[in-house]
């Protein structure tokens, strides 16, 4: 069985056990995503990880393994993806629900470049790039989800990103262990509302979706 095929089998299994249905035409979007970031990565340095058969477990059903919980408080459909990189987990929500309006945030020009080559190829109208700083990101819209897979400490995230929540809106962040000392050095504008364990088909890791609202 080619590449392809063996590594779509494994994305549609991952997907059930994640409750999830998606169709033939984004489960194909997900894997044409999985095959860009492989191709580009050669010359980009988008990941760390090299082979598909990793990328699929530690990139594309970990991202899909917050879907449920993203689209419950999602309730404008605005997301931003802060720090995302090679579009993780943005990329991968936008193509399960093309209702959110995803913005990819990152300082990277080159991961940019990677962002809006995504975009074209896939044909995401609901995705947006934005090269910039997230402490000076300007938007007349504040946004219902602010995420963040990779990036810095939850104190950071925050308080860099705070003025680009909308009301009512929340932070989740993708962590690997407990991150109780984060959690700790939070400032008294923010409250930890719940760390929502995942599960990732295939991997047998500690990962949590740390959801941080703001006291208004």
């Amino acid at each position: 069985m080619e590449l392809r095929q063996q590594l779509t089998n494994q994305l549609v299994a991952g997907a059930i056990e994640l409750g999830l249905s998606p169709s033939k035409s984004q489960i194909t979007l997900l894997m044409n995503y999985l095959f860009l970031i492989e191709k580009w990565n050669r010359a980009y340095n988008l990941t760390a990880i090299r082979d598909p058969r990793e990328m699929l477990n530690l990139h594309l059903l970990d991202s899909l393994s917050i879907f449920s919980l993203v689209k419950q408080k999602a309730t404008g459909n605005r997301l931003l993806d802060v720090g995302s990189g090679a579009g993780l987990p943005g990329v991968v929500l936008a193509i399960m629900n093309p209702e959110f309006q995803v913005s990819l945030l990152d300082t990277n020009g080159k991961k940019c470049r990677f962002l809006h080559q995504v975009r074209i190829e896939l044909g995401l109208k609901n995705v947006e790039v934005v090269h910039d700083r997230v402490e000076k990101y300007q938007t007349s819209k504040g946004f219902n989800v602010i995420l963040s897979r990779a990036f810095a400490t939850l104190k950071d995230i925050t308080d860099n990103a705070v003025h680009l929540l909308a009301d009512g809106g929340c932070f989740l962040a993708m962590k690997g262990r407990y991150p109780q000392q984060e959690l700790d050095e939070l400032n008294q504008q923010f409250s930890f509302q719940k760390a929502h364990p995942l599960q990732i088909p295939g991997l047998d890791v500690e990962r949590f979706l740390v959801e941080i609202a703001v006291n208004r």
